[in-house]
């Protein structure tokens, strides 16, 4: 069984049937949600990066030089990451998808902001997406931050486990996520990106609600997990 652990905001820990380890997102040490710290993260083998913005990214370079992991991100980021002492690193474009080890993973499209990254030496901009991964006939989707779109549909049947932001204001609420959850089907709809301050509080049992029969919601704490 594959075992996905939620960190808090949209974070989760995947590990897969052959024992390979994926984290999503990272952001941990400053963020008020997250039940773990880097410090506490000790082995890696993939890091799936949906985006440049701070909560999504900003451990991602820490943890990827102390464990090893590959970092898989859209192309301008995981060259920034390399850029930054990253020895392994594997850029994408929105719409590509690769064959790793674990399984396909495939970089779909998200509506959001242009996310910037840089330091002191520069800056630049990408293109944000969310990831839809095979991992042998079990088939997740991390939808990143993104508003409703019907490229969803174009997933409609071809995933088990939806992980969906509810936290609107920068993100899809409640109503459309569950909106999503038609588009999509998933057997399995995990809620994300939200209550981690007070602009994104939401109440994830409404959602549930509004799902009501189309999916099974399985409403998370931080540290929770479920197997699929």
């Amino acid at each position: 069984m594959a075992r996905l652990t939620w960190h808090g905001h949209a974070c989760f820990t995947l590990v897969t049937d052959d024992g390979t380890r994926i984290m999503f997102d990272p952001w941990l040490d400053q963020n008020p949600a997250a039940d773990i710290r880097t410090d506490q993260v000790q082995a890696l083998d993939y890091i799936l990066v949906s985006h440049g913005h701070f909560d999504h990214f900003a451990d991602a370079i820490p943890l990827a030089r102390k464990t090893g992991a590959t970092l898989v991100a859209i192309y301008e980021l995981a060259a920034f990451a390399q850029s930054k002492g990253v020895e392994k690193t594997h850029g994408m474009s929105i719409g590509g998808g690769y064959r790793f080890p674990f399984g396909y993973a495939k970089l779909t499209p998200a509506l959001h902001g242009p996310n910037v990254a840089g330091d002191d030496e520069g800056t630049f901009t990408c293109m944000p997406g969310g990831w839809w991964l095979d991992l042998g006939g079990k088939r997740l989707y991390h939808a990143g931050d993104t508003a409703l779109i019907t490229d969803m549909q174009l997933l409609k049947g071809r995933v088990d486990v939806a992980l969906l932001p509810i936290g609107d204001n920068y993100t899809m609420g409640p109503e459309d996520a569950a909106r999503a959850v038609e588009f999509i089907e998933p057997r399995i709809v995990v809620p994300m990106h939200y209550n981690t301050f007070d602009l994104i509080r939401q109440d994830p049992a409404e959602f549930a609600r509004l799902v009501g029969d189309r999916a099974r919601v399985e409403i998370l704490e931080p540290g929770g997990s479920l197997e699929f």
